[in-house]
């Protein structure tokens, strides 16, 4: 049997609290599990000791019978020293999307277009002093 340790939602409505589980991988989410590990309350503080609390000796067992963590849970197994999670690399995720580059390059040509008008309007205006300039000294 394929098992998980994964985290169970509990709590109220925006009130979240979740359990630490032991689960077969086709249960729900919330739903049957064959042992409860932990908890977590993601609404106390960081450094609070009661944020996450878990059977260490129990998570080992699960883990020896090839439970496989889910990447929450990795991070909690990690940070207490159970078990070492990899560093994920993704070079793509900073970059903008198609649309965000369609922004990028339609606001470019608005200011290019602006720029170009605004240094029309110059050329005539210096166009236009110079042309009554020139009438008078024509006719003198």
């Amino acid at each position: 049997m394929a098992t998980k340790i994964r985290l169970a939602r509990g709590g109220s409505k925006k009130r979240p609290f979740y359990s630490i589980v032991v689960a077969d991988v086709r249960s729900p989410r919330d739903g049957r599990f064959i042992e409860k590990i932990g908890t977590f309350n993601p609404l106390l503080a960081k450094d609070n000791d009661q944020r996450v609390v878990m059977d260490q000796d129990r998570i080992k067992h699960w883990l020896g019978e090839g439970a496989q963590p889910t990447d929450k849970v990795l991070r909690f197994l990690d940070e207490a020293g159970i078990l070492k999670r990899e560093a994920r690399n993704n070079p793509n995720k900073a970059k903008p999307g198609k649309k965000a580059l369609e922004r990028v390059a339609e606001k470019a040509a608005k200011e290019e277009d602006a720029a170009a008008a605004a240094k029309q309007a110059e050329e005539d205006a210096k166009a236009a002093a110079e042309a009554p300039a020139e009438e008078e000294t024509k006719s003198e």
